[in-house]
């Protein structure tokens, strides 16, 4: 197969499982008639599989790439759902196998079945009986958590009957990520972009949603901002930041917010709220959406004299005590700063502020930052002032190094560029008035520096991101 009839088959059997699928919860609704067992074991329900056949006739050749690549001959393949939204990501894979090697590439039926609930409408729910809903799950395919996992992206998979994995995600688990992605941030996943921005505080969204509906009236590859609720707003949608802000943002736990273009390659920014348990969270989800890049931007507390409230600090390295990563990725494991991204970000900074040379030194500090899971971690300061003596830490928050830590794991470049709001150890707390008035002078200009820095990378081209240090040497050929 070419990679268009890869493509336009992937399609063309995901739509037609999904079909099948729905007629029969419509017949099992309306007249309680389960689905046919011969149809399901002939695979009317399942996902497709893509395969690709390298078998070489001499070694495979030491390509440099990060991804794109083969360590060694076999057969490799992945079950892929949603292949009308992914289908930039999969050309954006294939391309270099098919140019670079001599692949045989299929399509075949795979024998695992699409759950149900991904493809329930909502409406059919109402008025349901609860005994029905109980006979879905027997008559139809369920999720099934044994089968969902994380193995191939933290390298314990086995290979199956000859088989290596294709993808770091196959279609179960991204499935199952898409479903929580529209439960946490009130978005459709179809509108998450490229480029993620996290922040700890809603100001920041304020700040970004008004900077947003200004943006989209202005010539430019921005077409629409997507917010939490089902809110969609367009260049001539009267009252626009007025239906974004009063949107039902505070039902969802982690609120979205897409500046889209019509190529995908626009900003999408998440309050993930405090700590490193939501930061974790989003993280696992979004990385099945194999963004090109995701940054955090919010606040800290500064740890050294020198530094003033609304200084920057920029993470080089990380102090892992936020422990919710510790089983899949041990704290002894380095995370490594991306230096494509640390340039951008200083560059932004400099482009943002209009400072350079030894004036941003003053404010922009380049360091260690401490992630706790402790929010009162000033009532152990005995402890705690030891450990921060050792790491040499400048900065102190909840989520910073569970980001970067989660890029790390999923091979999604990451960077971090924390606010100083307050600095706990030399008794600069946050005041009501201080607090305000940092916050109006601050946000703002930090945001933009979040901002341009993402628009830079795509500007720049998002290759140049894809650093070989995020791949192991046994790893599947896709990014």
């Amino acid at each position: 197969m070419t990679i268009d009839e890869a493509i336009n088959e992937l399609k063309r059997s995901f739509d037609a499982a999904t079909n099948n699928l729905k007629a029969a919860i419509r017949d099992f609704v309306d007249t309680g008639t389960p689905p046919d067992r011969e149809m399901r074991k002939n695979g009317a329900f399942c996902y497709p599989e893509l395969v690709v056949l390298y078998k070489p006739s001499s070694s495979v050749p030491p390509i440099s790439r990060s991804f794109g690549k083969f360590s060694e001959a076999g057969t490799y393949t992945t079950t892929v759902t949603q292949p009308h939204y992914f289908e930039a990501y999969l050309r954006e894979q294939l391309e270099p196998l098919l140019r670079d090697y001599d692949v045989e590439l299929t399509v075949r039926t795979s024998r695992s079945e699409i759950p149900y609930p991904y493809v329930w409408d909502a409406q059919q729910s109402k008025g349901i009986e609860p005994s029905l809903a109980a006979d879905l799950a027997r008559w139809f395919p369920s999720p099934t958590l044994p089968e969902i996992g994380d193995e191939i992206a933290d390298g314990e998979y086995l290979d199956e009957a000859g088989q290596k994995p294709l993808s770091m995600f196959d279609a179960l688990r991204t499935d199952f990520s898409l479903q929580r992605l529209k439960h946490y941030t009130g978005t459709p996943f179809e509108h998450f972009q490229n480029y993620v921005l996290f922040t700890n505080y809603h100001r920041y969204i304020d700040e970004f949603t008004e900077w947003a509906v200004d943006r989209i009236k202005q010539p430019g590859p921005y077409e629409s901002l997507s917010a939490c609720g089902n809110v969609e707003v367009f260049a001539d949608t009267p009252d626009a930041l007025e239906q974004v802000r009063t949107a039902a943002w505070r039902r969802h736990q982690m609120p979205a917010y897409h500046l889209r273009r019509a190529d995908g390659q626009g900003i999408t920014m998440v309050n993930i709220g405090v700590g490193p348990s939501n930061a974790k969270t989003i993280t696992d989800h979004l990385a099945v959406l194999r963004p090109q890049c995701w940054i955090m931007v919010g606040h800290c507390g500064g740890l050294r004299h020198s530094q003033r409230i609304g200084d920057y600090a920029l993470a080089h390295a990380y102090l892992r005590d936020d422990h919710v990563l510790d089983d899949v990725l041990p704290p002894d494991i380095p995370v490594p700063p991306i230096a494509e991204v640390q340039v951008a970000l200083h560059q932004a900074a400099a482009e943002v502020t209009g400072e350079s040379g030894d004036d941003l030194k003053q404010r922009l500090r380049t360091g260690t930052v401490v992630t706790t899971d402790d929010r009162n971690w000033e009532l152990r300061y005995t402890a705690s002032a030891r450990r921060f003596n050792l790491s040499r830490a400048i900065a102190i928050d909840m989520e910073s190094a569970t980001i970067a830590a989660n890029g790390y794991r999923f091979r999604v470049p990451y960077g971090v560029l924390l606010c100083v709001s307050d600095k706990p150890l030399h008794g600069e707390i946050k005041l009501p008035g201080a607090a305000n008035e940092f916050y109006n002078r601050a946000i703002g200009e930090h945001i933009q520096i979040g901002i341009r820095t993402l628009e830079r990378i795509a500007e720049d081209g998002a290759e140049s991101l894809h650093s070989r240090k995020l791949r192991s040497f046994d790893e599947p050929p896709f990014r």
